[in-house]
């Protein structure tokens, strides 16, 4: 029988999955299995049998490599015997704590726990505390523990403070030689009201461009690379982070403080090393030629996305006489950006409006409000300049034949083209995608479709159709933003991926070559990336049904440079998934949080998503997300339409598509397993409550520019993960409250005690 490596993936419901290295079909791990198991152990399967659809079921024959991480999760007594239940329900089972090795924490209370003897058949695992975070209640403590369920860094390493205390307060003499002084240029930082780190300044001038006019557009971005050697200690915590993550009231910067929000960040009348990207841009909004430097510049204001909407919407405003030196600028900037987004639109690149919300706490660290974003013209504005200038620097790599890291989103796999053809002609939408669909025929779907009432139904099902944007030293282009060539080039500050970038640019521009620092160090982590990248070694066959985008991909190679290129991409976009699942993670109890509130109230709310288990609903008013089981939609059989994305009632014909308006009343908060469960209301319920109103918001803030094509995904991503750890089995009224739940949890926790005691009267014969 087959044998495979993987990783083993726990469930909720105490089965598991091995994901294999090779990317191959997942191999379910039945109960049994998993009972000397842990989360995210590497084994050895055999493949057993198959059910009747061809999904293969494995027997466990080695444990190759058992994860050091800890465990965090609540400290409860039972019968006298400590145990901790796990935060992360992915761990099946209860960790058994002995009375010595309690830390002196309460009952009740957030521990972290490292395990001191694996499960086995016959026993559950056992453990100490190392750390006791506090009460569930505490404010911050969902962001204490997401750090630590994903395992993100949180503090600096001695060396790396260490070497950013020795860095300068300020820019010297020496620091300017060799650069471009550009501290008369008019250079301006526009972000949100509450950012604190500034990496990118912007200027626009009108200029004679070949025959005709346009515009000479300036991007300087904060010079990272000048303060952060390669392979030094900050440049080694700045790897293993990959990213900053951006909490409500807390962010996790990818470099110390003294770089982020001092001496890399662009303030405002203080001067700042640069690299720039100075680029011709025609009329028309065609990037005519470009230029790259390392620059010194002064920030002549820092400017809000509000306020720069403000005064471009009314030039004689009192903003636009309060800024009145820079008020040509301004207009300059955005005669390019309107060049730009013609040229954006020329192309087909994908451009749906969709809702991002933003959390707003309390001082207590509780939500007050959800509100929606809103994106306005110095959104955009900002955006179309970022992506001209990342743009530049792709052209500038590939011309240069310099390994680098490169942006990529892929089209749409065959399946999901299929699935998504098979929806549209069901929902009788005459235009189609072909086998190698370009970005432009999903926009004309979506400009073709936008009037319909079920046009956000369409919209998610283009999305759903779509790849993840990943990090690869082989360019494959940009699939939503429809270019050939696409890198991340704007943000150092916050993304590895840009201070690569950053460092390959000033090699190729002194005419030398760029060596990634060796790390990860060789060990186990290497030998995990390298057994990850074996299934990409070989090259694509080219085909007449791949995209322009696939055929253009360059072929992998094994050689020591691009394994170690891969590498790199591969940890950032594994890094970049963690800090989404991180920040998911957070604002998914900050709901659940704030839901255990209007338990029993009434909203109005719109479908989602559909499943076979039931209809995710998006609250109207609150922005909050639950499910409706299909056991609560009626007394009668509903069926799965995958072809609709519908629920159908066989006997009434009742249909449930995403977009269907519903009346919900909050039935079930799950904190621990950050979920929201709702039922119809209905007639004889509550009236909804005054809560249920939209609230009166200011205009929220957005940290930095939004790269749409990267982040519409992975918002139908975020509903996809939801739905894949959803309850899939139906269930009844009694057995979905909370008191039921308890009763289970120590019925189970009563037979812990007596398995513990038994195996400690074992131990002592």
């Amino acid at each position: 029988m087959q044998e495979i490596v993987g990783e083993v993936q726990g469930r909720r419901e105490g089965h598991g999955f091995v994901r294999p290295d090779d990317g191959s079909e997942d191999v379910f791990l039945p109960l049994e299995e998993m009972r000397h198991l842990i989360h995210q152990d590497r084994v050895r399967v055999r493949v057993v049998r198959h059910d009747r659809k061809g999904r293969p079921e494995g027997r466990v024959l080695d444990i190759l490599e058992r994860p050091t991480r800890r465990i965090i999760g609540k400290l409860l007594q039972e019968n006298g015997v400590w145990l901790v239940a796990p935060e992360d329900r992915r761990y099946g089972q209860d960790v058994l704590i002995p009375d010595a090795a309690t830390a002196h924490a309460r009952v009740g209370q957030v521990v972290v726990v490292e395990l001191t003897e694996a499960p086995s058949l016959h026993g559950q695992p056992v453990g100490r505390i190392s750390e006791v975070l506090g009460d569930a209640d505490d404010a911050g403590m969902e962001i204490e523990i997401a750090v630590r369920k994903y395992d993100v860094p949180h503090e600096f390493s001695p060396a790396c403070e260490k070497a950013a205390a020795a860095l300068p307060a300020t820019v010297r003499a020496v620091d300017r030689r060799g650069r471009v002084d550009l501290r008369d240029i008019p250079l301006i930082t526009i972000d949100g009201e509450d950012a604190r780190d500034f990496d990118d300044a912007v200027y626009c001038e009108p200029a004679k461009v070949g025959r005709g006019k346009g515009w000479r557009l300036l991007v300087a971005i904060a010079d990272v690379s000048h303060y952060v050697p390669s392979g030094g200690a900050i440049d080694h915590d700045a790897f293993e982070r990959a990213t900053s993550i951006y909490f409500p009231r807390r962010v996790i910067p990818m470099l110390p403080e003294k770089l982020s929000n001092g001496l890399c960040s662009l303030n405002p009348e203080v001067d700042r090393l640069c690299m720039v990207c100075d680029m011709l841009i025609t009329a028309s909004g065609k990037l005519h030629a470009y230029q790259f430097y390392p620059g010194v510049m002064h920030s002549h204001a820092r400017m809000t996305y509000t306020q720069v909407a403000d005064i471009l919407g009314n030039t004689r405003g009192p903003l636009a006489v309060q800024f009145a030196d820079r008020l040509p600028d301004l207009l300059n900037l955005h005669g390019v950006f309107q060049a730009l987004l013609a040229a954006r639109q020329a192309r087909g690149a994908i451009d749906f409006e969709t809702t991002e919300t933003q959390i707003i706490c309390d001082d207590s660290g509780r939500i007050a409000q959800i509100v929606p974003r809103v994106r306005n013209q110095a959104h955009r504005l900002i955006e179309e300049a970022m992506l001209a200038a990342n743009v530049c620097s792709a052209d500038f790599l590939l011309k240069r034949k310099h390994p680098a890291l490169y942006r990529v989103h892929e089209g749409p796999s065959p399946e999901r083209l299929d699935m998504l053809r098979n929806y549209l002609k069901a929902m009788g939408v005459p235009q189609t995608v072909g086998d190698a669909p370009q970005p432009q025929d999903f926009q004309a779907i979506a400009e073709a479709t936008k009037e319909r009432p079920d046009a956000p139904q369409i919209h998610s099902m283009l999305l759903r159709s779509m790849q993840q944007a990943v990090y690869t030293p082989h360019n494959n282009g940009h699939f939503g933003l429809a270019f050939s060539a696409y890198t991340h080039f704007t943000s150092p500050i916050r993304r590895y991926p840009d201070l690569l970038v950053h460092r390959v640019l000033k090699a190729v521009l002194s005419d030398g070559k760029y060596q990634l620092p060796a790390i990860p160090p060789p060990g186990q982590a290497h030998a995990k990336l390298a057994q990850k990248l074996a299934a990409r070694v070989a090259a694509p066959q080219a085909d007449e049904a791949q995209t322009p985008h696939q055929r253009s991909r360059q072929p992998a190679t094994a050689d020591a440079t691009m394994l170690a290129w891969e590498a790199a991409g591969l940890h950032c976009s594994a890094n970049e998934r963690r800090a989404d699942e991180a920040s998911r993670d957070v604002e998914s109890w900050l709901k659940c949080q704030y839901m255990r509130e209007h338990l029993g109230e009434v909203f109005a709310g719109k479908v989602s998503a559909v499943t076979t288990f039931g209809l995710f609903v998006m609250l109207e008013n609150l922005y909050v997300e639950g499910l409706i089981h299909i056991t609560e939609l009626g007394d009668e059989y509903f069926r799965f339409d995958e072809a609709r994305q519908e629920l159908r009632g066989e006997r009434t014909g009742t249909r449930y598509g995403i977009g269907a308006r519903v009346t919900v009343q909050v039935s079930r908060v799950d904190l621990d397993a950050r979920k929201i469960d709702f039922i119809l209301a209905r007639e004889n319920r509550s009236r909804p409550s005054a809560s249920g109103k939209r609230p009166e918001s200011p205009t929220p803030v957005v940290d930095d520019e939004v790269l749409l094509a990267d982040t519409l995904v992975s918002a139908v991503r975020r509903r996809e993960a939801r739905a894949a750890t959803a309850r899939p089995a139906a269930r009844n009224g009694s057995a979905y409250n909370d008191a039921s739940k308890a009763t289970r949890a120590r019925g189970k926790r009563a037979a812990a005690s007596k398995a513990v005691t038994a195996k400690k009267g074992r131990r002592a014969k």
